[in-house]
């Protein structure tokens, strides 16, 4: 029988499985301790595998963090997708309430993800910054599709400059956020919300 004296059976992990059960232990490690801190060890001890099998997955420390890096980024891309038809100003606080459930139901790897700017290998500084300007690219087609910010993109030379600097804040608030402050969701939302906007909507000179 496949059961333990307990009288439990123990079901073996699929391939898929084994692999989403190390990212979700390295993404909590990487976001409670610097990276060089983390060692593989500890990864195989907590989830309770054997260093070498935690090896067959991801060969070097480096691929494994990079792998958790690039596993939150793939995920918060998904989350943010635009919604085509749909004008800007009634996606954003649909789609930051969706991004701000995830980061507080994902805390460990929105800090992991994060924390990986701060890495000292090189590789894995790529992964994060290459997520990153995914995600750019992702709000300036958003906002080129836009009827009302579409038009106003060619004349401001300003706006991916501008769409960076709005990635840097949201990613600040929410960290400080995840710290305790006594904001609440919405208050977060909305300030967010109109940081983007503020930045975007042009100003009038008088």
């Amino acid at each position: 029988m496949a059961a333990n004296q307990g009288g439990r059976t123990r079901r073996r992990l699929s391939t898929e499985e084994r692999r989403e059960q190390l990212l979700s232990v390295g993404a909590r490690l990487f976001s409670e301790s610097p990276y060089d801190d983390v060692w593989i060890e500890q990864v195989a001890e907590i989830a309770g595998v054997s260093r070498g099998l935690l090896y067959h997955y991801f060969p070097t420390k480096r691929d494994f963090f990079a792998a958790v890096v690039e596993r939150e980024s793939e995920r918060m891309l998904r989350m943010t997708a635009a919604v085509p038809g749909v004008p800007v100003r009634e996606q954003l606080t649909a789609g930051l309430d969706t991004y701000l459930e995830y980061v507080e139901a994902h805390a460990h790897g929105y800090r992991a993800f994060h924390r990986a700017d701060a890495a000292g290998d090189q590789a894995v500084r790529r992964v994060y910054r290459r997520a990153l300007a995914a995600q750019e690219r992702q709000i300036l087609a958003a906002l080129a599709a836009d009827p009302e910010f579409g038009p106003v993109l060619g004349t401001r030379p300003d706006t991916r400059i501008a769409v960076r600097g709005w990635l840097a804040f949201t990613t600040a608030v929410c960290l400080e956020w995840l710290r305790g402050s006594e904001l609440g969701r919405e208050q977060v939302r909305d300030l967010c919300a109109r940081a983007l906007l503020g930045v975007l909507t042009p100003s009038k000179v008088s």
